[in-house]
This record gives structure tokens, sequence and C-alpha cells, in this order.
């Protein structure tokens, strides 16, 4: 069983737009560096350092192959976060009418979006 802390590390290490899809890609299957820096549009030193953090943190891993680094998921919770970010919310939680303790007091106002 993984610690809380273990999974408080992993949220911090996936919070980057470019961790998260390379991550998203990973899903797909085993990717090289050359193929992450086709979508993600930046230079293959960047996704070297993204790729080397969520190593590090082991989230992925890889194999050589000849000359390719080739990626792959390792950190089991990395699909149930990814697909919880996906997920749309139409609207917040509603507000309690009262305090549920005291039953007295009503919530100020709208709430703010």
């Amino acid at each position: 069983m993984r610690s809380m802390m273990h999974r408080v590390e992993v949220l911090k290490t996936v919070a980057h737009p470019v961790r998260i899809q390379i991550l998203e890609e990973l899903l797909k299957g085993v990717k090289c560096v050359s193929d992450f820096e086709d979508f993600l549009e930046i230079s293959q030193p960047n996704v070297s350092q993204h790729l080397t953090l969520l190593r590090t943190h082991g989230l992925v891993d890889y194999f050589i192959d000849g000359r390719l680094k080739c990626y792959f998921l390792k950190e089991p919770l990395i699909p149930d976060l990814l697909e919880l970010l996906k997920k749309e919310y139409d609207e917040d939680i509603p507000a309690p009418a009262c305090c549920p303790v005291t039953k007295k007091g009503t919530y100020p106002g709208e709430r703010r979006r």
C-alpha cells in the first residue's frame, strides 16, 4: 500500500501541463523521446527533463532499444488520476442552508464563481 506522502509527491510531480500530456500519451502505450517532441512541440532536452523528473519519482520507467529510450507508465495511480482530471463538473457542491451543528445561521449570499 502506498503512503499518503507518496500520493502527495505524485500529485506534486504530475502538476505541470507538459507532464500531464506526457502521462496521457503513455496511457496509450510505450513512447520514445522523439515521439513526445512531435506532439508537445518543445525541445528534446526539455522533454528529457520532464521524463527524468517523472522517472525520479517512480511514475515512469524506460527500457533501451538500440539507441532509443522507450518510456512506459509505472505508477498505478496515474490512470485513475488522469481519468479524474478529465471529468467535467457542471456545478459546485451546494452550500448548506445553515450550520449543521447548531442549526442556526444562513449562508451569506450567492456563491462566487
